[in-house]
């Protein structure tokens, strides 16, 4: 009898750590699926070393790129435009989080990218200008700055900031009138009413939105998902989570559509570009906005690089 208790015992309590183990699994799975936190290093602690020195290089290019890139930008916009704090702030593209995800497949351009791809893809859209060589040595420094602010960071994992943090459909359709209010309210004190952002002295503070000097219809920036989250987690600057989500999907919607330079992917023909490009609710170009089609009177890409400009 006590030898066959025990068993009973035994088995009590083999079942029921199967089940403590079976209610922590669902728990376990969610903590593997959430992204894992990472802090990038102090901005202070570049070595004092020969790799130290292009990575200073490369903070430097990011945050003044004109005036060490010259050769590659066409507008008047840095990276830091839209990589807030050098880089470095989460849920505004840092830079650590996206080192540690490349190579990577893109569906942009349908093959898997280096990140000196991608980065060449910065220049050609973003910075509506010519990109790089990838063994060029802004790209050098722009990897190898990357590289340090990804300092022991897991590699391959989506990390807890990563990107622009994707907001929800909003409750009504994005409203360019509603969007123009907003802006005059919020947006326009730094980036102007005209959206040209604004300059001390050579430097650019504010960059400017739409028109010559801002990105080109094939940045990622002219998607309203990608513009609406970037400014709902970082505008106004100093004051993140001032707008509401509505007020994100407005702002994104009126800024962008508004002209900018022409995609370089330009086909001839604006309709044909947007069903080849731009095919989604996620793109204005090629849609007749207050009376316009977007994309119809686009200067040609390349900006301040544009022969005779």
């Amino acid at each position: 009898m006590m030898i066959a208790s025990r068993r009973m015992a035994r088995h009590a309590a083999t079942a029921l750590a199967t089940l403590a183990m079976a209610a922590a699994l669902p728990a376990a799975r969610a903590a593997d699926a959430a992204p894992p936190p990472f802090t990038p290093p102090a901005a202070g602690s570049i070595p004092d070393t020969p790799f130290g020195k292009v990575v200073r290089q490369g903070e430097q290019l990011f945050i003044n790129t004109p005036a060490h890139a010259g050769q590659f930008v066409g507008n008047d916009l840095n990276c830091a435009s839209c990589h807030l704090d050098a880089g470095r702030r989460p849920d505004s593209a840092p830079l650590w989080a996206a080192y540690v995800l490349y190579p990577a497949y893109r569906a942009k351009n349908g093959h898997v990218n280096t990140l000196a791809e991608r980065l060449q893809g910065c220049f050609r859209y973003s910075m509506n200008g010519k990109p790089p060589a990838a063994d060029d040595p802004v790209i050098v420094a722009l990897e190898s700055y990357m590289f340090w602010l990804a300092s022991k960071a897991p590699t391959g994992v989506k990390l807890d900031g990563q990107g622009y943090r994707k907001l929800p459909p909003p409750p009504s359709k994005p409203d360019y009138l509603r969007g123009q209010q907003a802006y005059a309210q919020y947006c326009a004190v730094c980036h102007g009413a005209d959206g040209q952002g604004q300059k001390q002295g050579r430097h650019w503070v504010f960059p400017a939105l739409w028109g010559d000097a801002s990105y080109n219809w094939g940045a990622g920036m002219h998607q309203l998902g990608n513009a609406a989250a970037f400014i709902h987690a970082n505008m106004p600057l100093g004051q993140a989570g001032l707008l509401s989500e509505q007020e994100a999907w407005d702002v994104a919607y009126f800024m962008n559509a508004h002209e900018r330079p022409q995609d370089p992917r330009y086909t001839g023909s604006v309709a044909d570009t947007r069903a080849k490009y731009h095919d989604s609710d996620d793109s204005l170009y090629g849609l007749e906005v207050q009376g316009h089609v977007l994309g119809s009177a686009a200067p040609p890409p390349g900006g301040k690089l544009r022969a005779g400009k």
